[in-house]
């Protein structure tokens, strides 16, 4: 069930500087996973108590390549993220699954 919800965590700047100071760590999600599904999809898969989770769909941008044949227009498809924060004194090593 965690593998279906869970897609990947999130690697970025701001993504470090929350997990770092806040204990804030980012996935991307299933689009129709809810709240309480992500909350028991990283509690069983990392065995750490959540205190609360926040979603964002984030939408898809449109992107240019230009070739020889001219400029081809592309979308990439949007996503849902979500922002769990755990309970103080609780950390996921992420880099230890990579």
């Amino acid at each position: 069930m965690a593998k279906n919800i869970l897609i990947k965590s999130v690697v970025s700047e701001k993504a470090e500087l929350l997990s770092e100071s806040k204990e804030q760590y980012t996935f991307v999600v299933d689009k129709s996973a809810n709240k309480i599904q992500v909350r028991n999809a990283v509690e069983a898969r990392y065995g750490v108590t959540v205190d609360s989770v926040n979603t964002m769909n984030m939408p898809g941008k449109t992107k240019n390549r230009s070739t020889k044949s001219g400029v081809i227009r592309g979308r990439v498809s949007g996503f849902k993220k979500a922002i769990v924060t755990l309970i103080e004194g609780e950390t996921i090593d992420l880099y230890n699954e990579l």
